[in-house]
């Protein structure tokens, strides 16, 4: 009997496996930009970009991300940063960039039923003035040609918005090969209706965002607002998501506890908002260690089929996992991979401690509540 639900659940895993290659695989397919789009001598015929950053408490991530942007090659930019009611001297190390031309907001009070990150979104966007905006966390740094090279790639896909999946330069750090697989899942569960997004840079059309999408205030208490955009575009196949790559130039540094609260607060709605869904979402998370606890078991009762085929299932999905990290990481991709089952385990906590927080409404973000009503992704994502 014992064997017979160990094959049952061997089934199982095989279909999830067969699945996540097959999702890998049109990710990787479909979800790049494959060569330098334009040189500078094309920069001066496109339009002006507005690069705006919220920030809250930022003062570890700022000067970095600033400096950044201020290497960009790219002509017809401003560069607008909100502090959002920041409890360290966040405001005082944007505003020492004044005179190389980053522009301070500070952000206002936050209203009843708005997000504080949704209402810094909002409060950029009133300041921008330019034909694009390209919208970056304060822990995500580009290159001098990244800028130019997501402007030519959204005129010549006749697009109104692109985000870029950041890779991880920073290797040998824990936060690198003990991080969440936030963007893992988001190539995993990308459908047409709920398009994978990455919230580090996007880069969007400003009349569109004000005229035909409504600006934020349709999303103010939505967790993640530039994913319904996305969702909205796609509908009209005006979305597209990039993986980022050496050439584009986008990457991210974030600390280990800031990826294990982001994984808190993102993990529940990322795969459907509800206990069920979520439930069902937890258990597969388990299947992915079955390899090991049966491998496990062979070591006392003996050697057999089961556990030959779970020295195939194991492989399998190392060597998923570890495709995705080489194309995110750098040399230090084999040893990511070789973590897999602690990763793994690390995302199944994550998890029970996301359910229950959302359940009793505790979730914060930046110190702030999120109301769990109103981090629902759509059920249709699973």
């Amino acid at each position: 009997m014992f064997e017979l639900i160990i094959y049952v659940f061997d089934a199982l895993l095989t279909l999830v496996i067969i699945f996540i290659a097959w999702k890998l695989r049109f990710a990787y397919k479909h979800f790049k930009m494959k060569q330098l789009l334009s040189g500078p001598s094309m920069l001066q015929q496109l339009p002006s970009v507005s690069v705006c950053i919220p920030a809250r408490n930022e003062m570890h991530a700022m000067t970095q991300c600033l400096e950044r942007v201020l290497a960009s090659t790219y002509p017809k930019l401003e560069i607008i940063v909100l502090d959002d009611s920041s409890a360290d001297n966040t405001s005082v190390l944007i505003k020492s960039f004044a005179h190389a031309g980053v522009r301070f907001v500070e952000g206002a009070s936050l209203p009843d039923g708005w997000l504080g990150k949704n209402h810094a979104l909002q409060g950029l966007l009133d300041e921008a003035s330019g034909s694009y905006i390209l919208y970056m966390d304060v822990d995500t740094d580009i290159e001098p040609d990244t800028i130019g090279q997501l402007v030519t790639y959204l005129a010549q896909e006749n697009i109104a918005m692109v985000s870029v999946l950041p890779r991880r330069v920073d290797a040998w750090r824990a936060s690198v090969l003990l991080g969440t697989l936030r963007y893992y899942w988001e190539l995993i569960l990308h459908r047409h209706k709920a398009p994978a997004v990455a919230s580090s840079a996007w880069m969007i059309q400003r009349h569109v965002l004000i005229n035909q999408l409504g600006g934020f205030e349709p999303l103010k208490n939505y967790i993640q607002p530039e994913e319904k955009l996305a969702g909205m575009l796609m509908a009209k196949g005006l979305y597209r998501f990039l993986i980022g790559t050496k050439d584009l130039g986008v990457s991210y540094e974030k600390k280990w506890l800031s990826q294990i609260e982001t994984g808190i607060r993102l993990l529940y709605p990322l795969f459907g908002g509800t206990l069920p869904s979520n439930v069902l979402a937890l258990a597969g998370l388990a299947l992915f260690n079955l390899p090991l606890l049966v491998l496990a078991v062979g070591l006392f009762s003996g050697w057999g089929l089961v556990q030959t085929i779970a020295v195939l299932q194991l492989a399998l999905l190392l060597g998923l996992y570890g495709s995705y990290l080489h194309k995110m990481r750098g040399a230090d991709w084999w040893a990511g991979t070789l973590l897999w089952p602690v990763v793994i385990a690390q995302e199944f906590i994550l998890h029970i401690v996301g359910i229950y927080r959302n359940l009793r409404h505790t979730v914060t973000w930046k110190g702030r509540p999120v109301m769990a009503e109103h981090t629902q992704r759509s059920i249709e994502r699973i």
